[in-house]
């Protein structure tokens, strides 16, 4: 037997208090006087023997009570099997894993549900006077408190599921460092309750423990379940093109070990059905799905994939935002007197773009970063603030075209292009005699293929008659060439950026290239390229994200201006910083948010002085949705190896908490010692009353 306060024994020496009563008192005598004396010693003989019982039983039983009062205060007890035993100096940690893959069932019952139950069955197995903490991913700042059983089990009742995944190995160091701030000694308890999920708890080899520090495993469930998510979303055309047929490709992920034939997939715009597909989805595999649909009215939509997949459901939608016929910013800068009226021609008129020209002279390279398309035309020489104010615009993923000088410069053109991989540019004289037709594009290539439909793919189309001025090294793509393979049209990608390059000048003396029925159609396509796909949607993992707006105008020394996140009810003001028109949003953990304020996937509005600014799209991340666990025996090959490390069978095995008590409380007698002490002071009161 061994005690868990030792200390308290000397509250023995206590026992000796009725002892010293009973010599000092008890011993007195007393005089009685008779007129037989025979017959007074007869009687004093048998009083005097009889009471001298019963004190000793008297003083007996009192002993008993402060004995049994003192070790029932000791707490003594059986140690456990394993001979390490929970130590009532250390912390014991409880760590309840609420993560989203936790909201799958066994018996109709949640997995953190489950948790949370076998966590309260267990603190009442806790010595009297235990140091506890309870730790969720939240990592909330009620964390830092040790509590008693009590007020642990009443913090188990606040918990819920939160969009932060944790990593084991930050769940360790989290608890190490909040045991350290109580505890400079060691021998602290780690308890974990989690479904151990493997795409979410890490490299399981990096778990570093002290050796005075004791962790348990308890798994929730750990067997593999089918699940099926949206891995991605993206459409087939540079943005989405109003009452015109648009492609929306998703790819679908099967995490089951058996295939999913015939899963009815739906495609919902602003919560309107706008088309649907049949997906079939091998074992541990993925598809695509491909979505044709129409679309009326410009802005942003709020759009979703959505699909029946139980018992999982969390990620059975996917949210996401089409921006629908977004305007396209060009800036034609042309040279002195180079000005020419086919490029006005085909963006001043549409609605589609927002067409501005200026001679390149007069031209703020400021106005650079407002703009997703810029088209040079007619410069004899690019130097100075204008040749890097371009580079910078290419290299930030710009669209730039060239259309060169009747008399370019080469040397400035070489030494501006050969920062995109254009090199050796040289002059080709410009003969009438001696233009010829280009060749045909390549229809089937991702730049023609919808320039080109159906009707149109097979047929020979009449190819303009041309004459190159220039000619140079073709890197990157050739659009269009002439017969001998010389290129007309090439473009080339850098850092996110596109440079286009063409081999003539628009002007009819080299060709008829801009009355061509090819022209408009390629200079819309280069334009509607030029134009960055916005981020339709963002996970919750990234805990910042960065927001293009439109321009935000606020007035002289007036404040920043302050966002805040809005669905439906709910609302908050997020981490911000606004730097001119790119806002970087910090979201909040699930503990930063107000009481009954949980972020799910949906749609969020960004608000400015009650105004709308944007709509954003959230979602969880793809690893919640990966139903792959380590199971028990995985566990224990990993860590059962370690002396330190204890891995128990599944949490709704109906023995844990009293095998995990057995083990490691090993049998408590504080209990008995109590109702030991009950027991003589009631013979104590029952010798006074009862024996006359």
């Amino acid at each position: 037997m061994q005690f868990l306060y030792p200390f308290f024994l000397w509250g023995l020496l206590a026992a000796a208090i009725p002892l010293i009563i009973h010599l000092f008192n008890f011993r007195r005598t007393k005089k009685v006087y008779f007129t037989n004396v025979a017959f007074l010693r007869a009687v004093n003989t048998t009083t005097s023997s009889f009471r001298r019982l019963k004190h000793l039983l008297i003083m007996a039983a009192r002993m008993a009570f402060i004995i049994a009062l003192v070790l029932a205060f000791a707490q003594p007890f059986f140690p456990s099997k394993t001979g390490v035993g929970i130590k009532v100096g250390g912390i014991s940690s409880l760590y309840i894993d609420n993560s989203l893959s936790m909201q799958n069932e066994l018996d109709k019952k949640s997995y953190l549900d489950k948790a949370i139950n076998k966590v309260e069955e267990l603190l009442l197995s806790f010595p009297q006077g235990s140091q506890l903490q309870l730790i969720t991913n939240d990592f909330s700042a009620d964390e830092h408190a040790v509590g008693n059983t009590q007020q642990i089990k009443e913090r188990t009742t606040s918990i819920k599921f939160t969009h932060s995944p944790r990593t084991l190995e930050q769940v360790l160091n989290r608890q190490k460092n909040l045991a350290s701030k109580h505890n400079s000694q060691g021998g602290n308890q780690y308890i974990w309750f989690s479904d151990f999920q493997k795409s979410t708890v890490g490299n399981l080899s990096k778990l570093s423990l002290d050796s005075t520090d004791r962790l348990f495993l308890v798994p929730v469930q750990s067997k593999a379940i089918q699940n099926i998510f949206v891995d991605s979303v993206w459409l087939n055309t540079p943005f989405v093109r109003e009452m015109q047929v648009n492609q929306l490709s998703v790819k679908l992920f099967n995490t089951g070990e058996t295939a999913v034939e015939n899963l009815p997939v739906k495609l919902l715009i602003d919560g309107v059905q706008v088309s649907s597909t049949i997906a079939t989805i091998p074992a541990k595999s993925s598809t695509v799905g491909i979505f044709s649909f129409n679309i009326q009215g410009k802005g942003f939509k709020k759009a979703n994939i959505s699909f029946d997949d139980t018992p999982i459901t969390f990620d059975n939608d996917y949210f996401f935002v089409l921006n629908v016929a977004p305007k396209i910013k060009v800036l034609h800068l042309s040279g002195q007197n180079a000005a020419g009226k086919y490029l006005p021609a085909v963006f001043a008129n549409d609605s589609v773009f927002t067409y501005k020209n200026y001679v390149a002279s007069n031209v703020d390279v400021g106005l650079f970063k407002t703009v997703d398309f810029i088209i040079l035309e007619g410069l004899s020489i690019i130097e100075g603030s204008m040749k890097l104010a371009l580079d910078d615009f290419v290299k930030s993923g710009g669209s730039l075209m060239l259309i060169p000088n009747q008399s370019p410069d080469l040397k400035s053109y070489n030494d501006f292009l050969s920062a995109f991989n254009i090199r050796n540019i040289q002059e080709k004289k410009s003969i009438t005699s001696e233009v010829t037709p280009l060749a045909e594009p390549v229809k089937s290539s991702s730049f023609f293929v919808d320039i080109f439909d159906n009707s149109t793919q097979k047929e020979m189309i009449q190819m303009p008659n041309q004459n190159a001025l220039i000619t140079w090294q073709a890197v990157g793509e050739k659009l269009l060439n002439f017969r001998n393979n010389q290129p007309f049209l090439t473009v080339s990608e850098v850092a996110g950026g596109r440079v286009y390059l063409l081999g003539s000048p628009l002007d009819v003396q080299f060709g008829e290239f801009a009355r061509n029925a090819l022209f408009v159609p390629i200079m819309y396509k280069i334009a509607a390229q030029s134009v960055a796909q916005e981020q339709t949607a963002f996970s919750f993992e990234s805990n910042t994200i960065s927001v293009v707006l439109d321009e935000v105008k606020t007035e002289v020394n007036a404040r920043q201006p302050i966002f805040t996140l809005r669905r439906n009810k709910m609302e908050f003001i997020p981490v911000q910083h606004l730097v001119g028109n790119l806002l970087t949003i910090e979201l909040p953990k699930a503990n930063q948010l107000n009481e009954n304020q949980l972020l799910e996937s949906g749609y969020y509005e960004l608000i400015l002085d009650g105004k709308v600014q944007k709509v954003l799209a959230f979602n969880h991340d793809h690893k919640e949705s990966m139903m792959d666990f380590y199971s028990v025996s995985e566990l224990k090959n990993l860590l059962g190896a370690k002396k330190n490390i204890q891995v128990f069978d599944k949490v709704d095995d109906a023995d844990f908490v009293s095998t995990f008590k057995e083990q490691n409380f090993g049998v408590a007698l504080w209990k008995y010692f109590i109702i030991a002490a009950l027991l003589f002071l009631a013979l104590e009161i029952f010798i006074i009353k009862m024996m006359k």
